[in-house]
Formats: structure tokens, sequence, C-alpha cells
């Protein structure tokens, strides 16, 4: 049985990173990063906004701005069917 990541690649999902810059909600003039990382469809990022939803209505500290890196795990070229299988010996 395939892993659920493996899965979760294989219907298009990559590897999202996002770093999150955001104030102190005590010391506002200060920055500070969170890194968060989870699977993600590209361009819509439906996972990343989710948090960043829970985040604006959850936590106290602003969100200055967000960087985001996106990267495809499994390319179309990359995994193809097999149509036979040989065993030597």
């Amino acid at each position: 049985m395939a892993s659920k990541d493996f899965v979760r690649q294989l219907e298009g999902y990559g590897i999202t990173t996002a770093n999150i810059l955001y104030r102190m909600p005590d010391h506002p003039a200060i920055l500070q990063s969170f890194i968060w990382q989870e699977y993600d469809l590209q361009p819509d990022f439906p996972e990343l906004r989710k948090f960043l939803k829970f985040w604006t209505e959850k936590i106290e500290g602003a969100i200055h701005h967000v960087i985001v890196g996106h990267s495809g795990l499994i390319k179309p070229a990359e995994l193809r069917m097999v149509s036979a299988e040989f065993r030597l010996h």
C-alpha cells in the first residue's frame, strides 16, 4: 500500500515552504520569522491559505509578509507505467 504522502504527490501536490514574517504582539517593532511547510497545490495554495486564515483569526502576531517557495516533487516525465516485468533468475 502506498503512503499518504506519495498518493498526494501523484494527485499533483508538491512541497510548499512559507517563510512568514510577523510582528511580535508585545513588541510590534520587532519582526519574528516562522517557517511553515506542507504538501500543497500550486498556484492556489489552499492549505497555505487555510493556515494563514487560522493565523489571522487565532494568533495575535500581525503578519508582515509571506515568502512562498514550491516544488513539484514528481513530474510527469519522471513517472510512467511499466507495461511488462521481466525476472532474471
